[in-house]
C-alpha cells in the first residue's frame, strides 16, 4: 500500500496443501482490478493424499479477500506432488490462461479427456469459452487451450501481438519457450530435447513429429526455468521487448532478444548472485523485480548501473 509492503498477510485465503512442488503458486489481477477488485489465486488443494491445482478469486478490501469463488479445479486429483505449473495470466480478451503441469505422469499430457499438461482458458467466472478448440468435443475437457505441455512455469502476454508466451521445464534438458496456439500439440512426452534423469536415455519418439509444435527457444543443459515476463518499461530504453526469464537451478535472470517471433540473442546475468530466481516481473514504475527462492528469500529491485 503506498509503495510499501503489508505488514499482515492477507486474510480470507481457503486451505492450502503444501505438497512437493504445491502450495501458493499464482496470482493475477482482473483487468479492471481497478473497479471491481477481483484477485486470482492458483493453489494446489486436496485431502486424503490427492491433490490437484485449484484458482480462486475474491475480492481485495486491502486487507483480506471477500465473495471468495473457486473457479477451476484441475481434474484428475492425483497422489504426486510434482509438475503443478499453475501461472495465471488474463489475454487480452480478458479470459483468463492457467498453465497446468502433468503432475509426473507422461503420457496424461497427449489427452484431452483431463487436465494434465494443458493450458487452460476460461472466462474470468470460469466459465468455458465458446472458441476453445475443445468445446463441444465429447471426449475433450472444454477448458484445453494446448497439450502437450510438460510443466509451464512462466506466462506472459506479448506486449504487441497479445499472443501468450510461456517457458517450461524439460526433463534433463530441454526446457523450452513456447508461443501458445489454440488447440496445439506441444509434443511432450512423445518428442523433446531432454533425456531420462540419470540414465540419460532417450525419452519418446525424438525430437520432431509431424503434428506437433518445435520450441522457439531451449536450453540444454536446462537452466530450470521460472518466471517470465517482457519489457515494456522507460527506465532499460535498450531491453524493451525484450524477453526476462528467471533460473532456479544457476540463479540466473536469462534476457532473450526477440524479433518477431524468433529468439535472436541471449544474455546471462547475476550468475547465482542471488540464488534460485522463482518469479521475475515488471513493475508499474517500469523496474524489474526479482523473487528469489529460500528460506529467506527476498524481494529485489534491478536498476540501471550509475
Amino acid at each position: 500500500k503506498d509503495g510499501s509492503l503489508l505488514p499482515a498477510p492477507i486474510a480470507g485465503l481457503p486451505e492450502m496443501k503444501e505438497k512437493g512442488q504445491g502450495g501458493l503458486m499464482g496470482i493475477a489481477l482482473h483487468p479492471g482490478f481497478a473497479q471491481n477488485r477481483w484477485l486470482y489465486l492458483a493453489y494446489a488443494a486436496g485431502s486424503w493424499g490427492s491433490y490437484s491445482t485449484e484458482v480462486l478469486r475474491g475480492r481485495f478490501d486491502g486487507s483480506q479477500l471477500n465473495e471468495v469463488q473457486t473457479i477451476f479445479k484441475a481434474i484428475p486429483k492425483t497422489r504426486g506432488g510434482r509438475h503443478f505449473g499453475s501461472r495465471l495470466v488474463f489475454g487480452r480478451d480478458q479470459t483468463l490462461y492457467i498453465s497446468l503441469g502433468d503432475r509426473g505422469a507422461r503420457d496424461a499430457a497427449q489427452d484431452v479427456s483431463d487436465h494434465r499438461g494443458t493450458l487452460i482458458r476460461v472466462h474470468a467466472d470460469g466459465s468455458v469459452p465458446s472458441d476453445n478448440p475443445f468445446a463441444g468435443h465429447a471426449k475433450a475437457r472444454p477448458e484445453i487451450y494446448t497439450y502437450g505441455n510438460r510443466n509451464m512455469q512462466g506466462m506472459t502476454i506479448h506486449p504487441i501481438s497479445g499472443v501468450i508466451w510461456t517457458h517450461e521445464h524439460g526433463p534433463q534438458g530441454g526446457d523450452e519457450v513456447n508461443i501458445m496456439r489454440a488447440g496445439v500439440n506441444y509434443g511432450w512426452p512423445v518428442i523433446t530435447y531432454g533425456v531420462n534423469y540419470g540414465l540419460s536415455t532417450q525419452i519418446g519418439e525424438g525430437t520432431h513429429k509431424e503434428g506437433m509444435a518445435q520450441p522457439i527457444h531451449k536450453w540444454v543443459p536446462s537452466i530450470a526455468p521460472s518466471g517470465t515476463t517482457f519489457y515494456t518499461g522507460e527506465v532499460f530504453p535498450n531491453w524493451k521487448g525484450n524477453l526476462f526469464v528467471g533460473s532456479l537451478k544457476f540463479g540466473l535472470l536469462v534476457r532473450l532478444e526477440v524479433e518477431g517471433e524468433q529468439v535472436v540473442s541471449e544474455e546471462r546475468m547475476l550468475d547465482g548472485r542471488y540464488g534460485r530466481i522463482r518469479d521475475v516481473v515488471q513493475g508499474p514504475d517500469g523496474y524489474l523485480y526479482l523473487l528469489t527462492d529460500d528460506r529467506d528469500g527476498q524481494l529485489l529491485r534491478l536498476t540501471p548501473a550509475s
